[in-house]
């Protein structure tokens, strides 16, 4: 196989070869150290190119240790090629390096491995990693990664090679393979290393021979020796094996289910190469049974995991290969069983086990992850045997009762003390459609106190600049040490996308929605106008459905709903009937909305407002925003209901758009939310300045 020119066409070609090494390459990045002047475009001339790496899951790079730790203080720059061509450069901090440091004398030993974290949200393919224990067995098998050019640009290879043995033939515990290889340059390490049959990422190239052509390799396996966290895990992110991991199973597991994303997966292409992904499951099942493992919560320790495959006939050998530690390593376990409906059994009663497992945390998303788990489960298990199909049944029912939650109370309605507020009114002039009146109002306390106004109109561009002053003054008028005020903005459903959340006030240099609660209003129709509620009757239900909501909803605990979006597809909001069957404690959010440019999402908005709904929660459109969205859907039930109440919610964004802005990769699935969030009726207009 000889794989197209740098910078061709990848998948012109029908072999699923050339799809595969397309694949690779899309996702193979390069390493420089920061520089300055070193722009998108720039292909790294002034910053000093360390190496390669190669995308493992969103906002995770994996490189060699000796590659990454050559930056500035733990620092490099990412830079990778879009599908356009583009040149991108991002920021990347070195998260955690195997081992920690060099040695003081000698070189880099392994397993010479390292993930870089991204300093901010970006759309990059990922390439598929293997689950599998074996390690690197020899056979052929292909690399790809950026040559150093010399005087040139680096230029991005990629070939054929040969696994022909370890560093020490008599040493299985020995981490490093032998690669023959030619066109091996320097600057390749940190490269990924791909299985050509089962089509899935293996290993990172560590180093060049100097007398022969080829060089080392690290198998992937090799990164269950990052730290064990030595505090009990109470979130994803505070184990970075499984963070990164899960993140990977549960982008490749939405991309590959994605109904609206039709470009070649990892998944099609093992399917079109013959590869299995056991003697049990099809690549199809296998990503998909990864995806719901990745929603749950990890095992309490490799440990437990290695009791659960020893009550299935599974033993592990200690030598060769690192202990498994997570759900998809002891999936990758069960791959080398026997064949038949024996393994399929095997493999369905390990997803058992890791549905009633012990957790070491619970959060709002993992009971639908255990039911989404138990589904597959059975779906799978439709053609086995009547008896084992009973045994299933028998589990499911036991276990549902063991985990039945205790009654939930409807609480008496206790509204919570209302925040210090400033509020920012923005209106169209109508005739003049790209120039907003304002009206800034300082709320300290229950008082609406007038602050500024200007009614001759402010181009959109010009608001932050314009509105520094008055809203700083605002601020300084309803600030508390430790508890910033509020920023509401009210505007109509054609301004719901402006991002005031993003301004910055002169001398802080931090963004709004960093500062402090950043929450939009989007006012209801005037009770006045007939023609919005019909009857006077229908108006007071209306009232009444409004107010029983926002009670509800501040009580808690608050239930999010995604409604505009389905597996991945958008789909119309239910009809304003259907909307108010729902409960009372819902948080409608919105996953599709379209923004300004899309005449169904003031429609929409105006559809929960009748509906008698006053907290709500969207995403604003993104022109580089991937089609898929599970990930998003995943943890915004984690943020709404793991808030108890709506009153938490400003609170809880803010801290995401912190995450953002401070390069936490588990809070870049949030970026681009806003929130609807209110009382009853915004501060009342008569209370604002005349025009002068």
């Amino acid at each position: 196989m000889t794989p197209p020119p740098d910078g061709g066409a990848w998948r012109d070609g029908d072999d699923p070869e050339s799809a595969l090494t397309g694949l690779v390459r899309d996702a193979t990045v390069r390493i420089h150290r920061p520089g300055p002047g070193c722009g998108p475009d720039a292909e790294g001339h002034d910053g000093v190119f360390l190496g390669s790496g190669f995308f493992v899951a969103p906002g995770w790079v994996l490189t060699c240790a000796h590659v990454a730790t050559e930056g500035r203080g733990h620092r490099v720059d990412v830079v990778f090629r879009t599908a356009g061509g583009e040149s991108v450069r991002v920021g990347g901090t070195v998260r955690a390096a195997l081992p920690e440091r060099r040695p003081d004398h000698g070189g880099w030993p392994p397993p010479d491995l390292a993930l870089v974290q991204l300093l901010r949200p970006v759309e990059h393919p990922c390439v598929y990693v293997s689950e599998r224990p074996t390690g690197l067995r020899r056979g052929t098998y292909y690399f790809a990664g950026w040559a150093d050019g010399g005087a040139g640009p680096p230029r991005r290879l990629g070939r054929e090679c040969r696994v022909v043995g370890t560093l020490d033939d008599g040493d299985e515990d020995d981490a490093q393979v032998l690669i023959e290889a030619s066109q091996l340059y320097p600057g390749m390490s940190g490269g990924p290393l791909v299985d050509l049959a089962r089509g899935e990422v293996v290993g990172v190239l560590k180093s060049r021979a100097t007398d022969t052509a080829g060089g080392t390799a690290i198998g992937v396996e090799r990164l269950r020796a990052l730290p064990v966290p030595e505090r009990a895990v109470e979130a994803e992110p505070d184990d970075l094996y499984q963070a990164v991991f899960h993140a990977h199973d549960r982008y490749h597991a939405d991309r590959h289910n994605s109904p609206v994303d039709d470009r070649d997966t990892w998944v099609d292409v093992q399917r079109d190469l013959g590869a299995v992904a056991g003697p049990a499951l099809t690549p199809q099942q296998r990503v998909d049974l990864l995806g719901r493992l990745a929603t749950l919560p990890p095992p309490v320790s490799t440990r437990g995991l290695l009791d659960i495959l020893g009550s299935l006939g599974h033993t592990h050998r200690a030598f060769g290969v690192p202990a498994p530690r997570g759900w998809r390593d002891g999936l990758g376990v069960l791959h080398d069983t026997r064949e038949g409906d024996e393994a399929l059994e095997r493999i369905l009663r390990y997803c058992v086990a890791a549905a009633t497992a012990e957790r070491p945390y619970v959060l709002p998303s993992t009971k639908p992850a255990e039911d989404a788990l138990w589904d597959w489960v059975e779906k799978v298990a439709g053609g086995l045997r009547r008896p084992f199909r009973g045994e299933l049944a028998r589990l499911r029912e036991r276990d549902a009762h063991h985990r039945a939650p205790a009654a939930d109370p409807d609480p008496a309605p206790v509204r919570p003390p209302a925040p210090a507020l400033v509020a920012l009114h923005l209106e169209a002039r109508a005739w003049e459609p790209d120039r907003y009146d304002w009206r800034v109002v300082a709320r300290p306390h229950d008082e609406d106190l007038p602050v500024a106004e200007n009614h001759r109109g402010t181009r959109l561009d010009e608001l932050p600049a314009r509105l520094a002053a008055p809203l700083g003054k605002a601020f300084r008028m309803c600030d508390e040490p430790g508890g910033p005020a509020v920023l509401q903005v009210v505007a109509g459903p054609d301004l719901l996308d402006l991002e005031v959340d993003r301004w910055e006030l002169p001398g802080d240099g931090r963004p709004l929605g960093v500062q402090r609660p950043v929450v939009v209003h989007c006012p209801e129709p005037d009770p006045d106008d007939s023609s919005a509620y019909g009857t006077d009757e229908e108006y007071e239900a209306y009232e009444a459905e409004r107010t029983a909501r926002w009670d509800r909803v501040h009580t808690g605990p608050a239930r999010a709903a995604v409604l505009d979006c389905d597996d991945g597809l958008r789909v119309p909001l239910p009809p304003t009937a259907e909307l108010r069957g729902l409960e009372h404690r819902t948080v409608p959010v919105l996953c599709r909305y379209g923004g300004r440019d899309d005449a169904r999402g003031p429609e929409w908005f105006a559809r929960l407002l009748a509906a008698g709904y006053g907290v709500a929660l969207w995403r604003r459109p993104r022109d580089e925003r991937a089609a898929t969205c599970a990930e998003f859907h995943l943890r915004v039930v984690d943020t709404v209901d793991g808030a108890g109440g709506a009153a938490q919610l400003p609170q809880r964004v803010r801290a995401l758009r912190e995450g953002v802005r401070e390069g936490r990769v588990d809070t870049y699935w949030s970026d681009g939310i806003a929130l609807v969030y209110g009382p009853p009726r915004p501060p009342a207009p008569d209370l604002f300045l005349q025009a002068p």
